[in-house]
């Protein structure tokens, strides 16, 4: 299929070879891939080749046939195994009693927007107006919102925040689960603001959340950009390809080599090779193609392209854990996981697409300030009426209800090295969890303040005796001891090919993407963020893909210069 595409091509490949050649090559399918893929080929005199090393998300064209991917309630299924998912795991964090971390990673068509948990954040507005203080240029606020704009369409219509046309489809829960509504209440109750669209003019506050959910299914980057686009003809995707190799003529990318049914084969970028395998695997496949830091590529024996210990450095995650209640009623979603129950709910879902196997069930959450003096929000709740074991991997034993909740701007950084010179070991990840005194605050902070919102009359009704960290854990130790054992990652790595300025000795990319002193190679992914933003990272990643689409289709960027951001009326307390 690929050779029958030379036609294709608008200028001939590089001397002496009969390899295919595209006007870009995209190496990941994933949350930013997809919508290049589908941006870039919009021109029809360009052609685009999607190079994804896990298969597709459909099997025989089905949504229904792979419902574990589609249907929303199904989401833990591919957390749990590696069929399609890197399934990447930490060193031993030395501030967690010596845990290995487990991460997930998409490796299928949408990557990690096909494993998600479907949540729809943007992180706050100065999020974006940091990134451009710390060296990306163009990309604060005023310049990233009109692309969540274009991305996405808002089941409640657009407004000057949301858009209403985009590919990528959100909307709000639709149980009207009794807990939902308790929680906000309760937020209110202990003094938190009520927020009606906490992506839109206010984050902080409790609310209802946005989903990535059309119809009662799952709207992955592959369902919103690329199955639409996948009937040009100048856009090829191919699957189960694992890309080994960048290839270079002295600095400049000309493009990859891959494996794809245990054959090595080669393709050509005449524009542009451009990287989107996200913030594990970009930084892998630059150290592998001999851009990185020298003195570690050296270690083996691996022939440096370009000298940038910036890649694989200033890596950031967000860490999360559960607070847990036990619920006097029987309502949570405890009874639903019984295999009946779960036959019902299924037949339900593969007949019509509706009922609770169409949501995924985070359906309310919030934003609030650690403590007095902080500008926005740094702590984030998702709240589920049903109880969580590890990962969803252990189904839950009693009738419970919990919050999800962790700091959202932590002041750990960590480091990804390569194992080895072979493309298929997975790469050595040192995220350095807890290693700061504040992040360790911040977390008991965390603890304290769920707790007290559990507290508030709106669960009295509800409310039975708390499963976790339980009644025995009061002190800052116990609880410090509790986080140390209980906190998981959020699934949010980032900022490992950091975007800055061309001085900044840690960047990889500067604002345009482009990989710094190297000609026609990009990355577009979650690992060019120069700070992890406040918040979920789907959305934002989308957003970057979009964004820089119009970067290297040479268009204006998009402008919405002062939009109305709330600010708390006063920072002397903490809400």
């Amino acid at each position: 299929t690929i050779l029958s595409f030379v036609s294709h091509r608008n200028a001939s490949p590089p001397t002496g070879n009969k390899a295919p050649s595209y006007s870009y090559v995209i190496v990941g399918a994933g949350s930013a891939g997809c919508v290049l893929a589908n941006r870039l080929s919009e021109d029809a005199h360009e052609s685009v080749l999607l190079l994804e090393a896990g298969p597709k998300d459909l099997w025989l064209g089905s949504k229904r046939l792979t419902w574990k991917i589609h249907m929303p309630a199904a989401l833990t299924y591919n957390l749990c195994d590696d069929k399609v998912n890197w399934f990447y795991h930490t060193l031993p964090q030395a501030h967690m009693n010596n845990r290995v971390m487990y991460w997930p990673r998409g490796r299928v068509w949408g990557g990690s927007s096909s494993l998600n948990a479907m949540v729809y954040i943007r992180g706050h507005a100065e999020d974006y107006n940091r990134w451009q203080r710390e060296g990306a240029e163009g990309w604060d606020y005023d310049h990233c919102l009109p692309y969540f704009r274009k991305a996405q369409c808002h089941e409640l219509g657009e407004n000057r925040y949301r858009g209403g046309d985009g590919p990528l489809h959100v909307s709000r829960g639709k149980t009207n689960h009794p807990l939902h509504a308790a929680f906000i209440e309760a937020g209110q109750q202990a003094g938190y603001p009520f927020t009606d669209d906490m992506n839109g003019y206010q984050q902080e506050g409790l609310g209802w959340m946005d989903m990535t959910i059309n119809k009662g299914q799952r709207w992955s980057t592959a369902s919103a950009y690329l199955r639409p686009a996948l009937s040009r003809p100048n856009l090829q995707a191919e699957v189960r390809c694992l890309t080994t190799k960048i290839l270079f003529e002295g600095s400049r990318a000309v493009g990859v080599e891959y494996t794809q049914n245990g054959e090595s084969k080669k393709v050509f970028a005449e524009k542009e090779v451009i990287l989107s395998g996200g913030a594990i695997n970009s930084p892998q496949l630059l150290m592998l193609s001999g851009v990185g830091n020298a003195d570690d590529l050296k270690q083996h024996s691996i022939p440096v392209i370009q000298h940038l210990p910036g890649v694989g450095s200033n890596l950031q995650d967000h860490l999360e854990l559960y607070v847990q209640q036990q619920c006097t009623k029987p309502i949570t979603l405890y009874k639903a996981q019984k295999p009946f129950r779960m036959i019902k709910i299924g037949l339900e879902w593969l007949t019509m697409f509706t009922g609770y196997g169409a949501t995924a069930h985070l359906e309310s959450g919030g934003f609030i300030r650690s403590r007095p003096h902080v500008a926005h929000p740094d702590i984030q709740f998702h709240f589920l009426p049903s109880q969580v074991i590890d990962h969803g991997r252990v189904p839950s034993k009693i009738e419970a209800y919990q919050v999800h909740v962790g700091p959202m701007r932590s002041t750990s950084v960590g480091w990804m090295k390569l194992k080895s010179a072979n493309p298929l070991d997975h790469p050595i990840l040192q995220p350095n969890y807890l290693s700061t005194e504040i992040d360790v605050w911040e977390f008991r902070q965390s603890v304290k303040l769920s707790r007290e919102i559990f507290a508030q009359k709106a669960f009295d009704p509800f409310r039975g005796a708390e499963v976790q960290p339980g009644p025995q854990v009061q002190s800052d130790a116990d609880i410090d001891a509790f986080v140390r054992q209980k906190a998981d990652s959020a699934y949010h790595p980032s900022c490992t090919c950091k975007m800055g300025s061309p001085s900044d000795p840690a960047a990889v990319v500067d604002s345009s993407t482009r990989v710094l002193g190297l000609e026609r190679l990009r990355v577009v992914d979650a690992s060019i963020m120069p700070s992890v933003v406040s918040g979920n990272l789907n959305a934002p990643t989308i957003m970057m893909a979009e964004k820089a689409a119009d970067i290297i289709r040479g268009r204006p960027p998009l402008v919405d210069p002062g939009v109305p951001v709330y600010r708390p009326p006063t920072l002397e307390t903490q809400r």
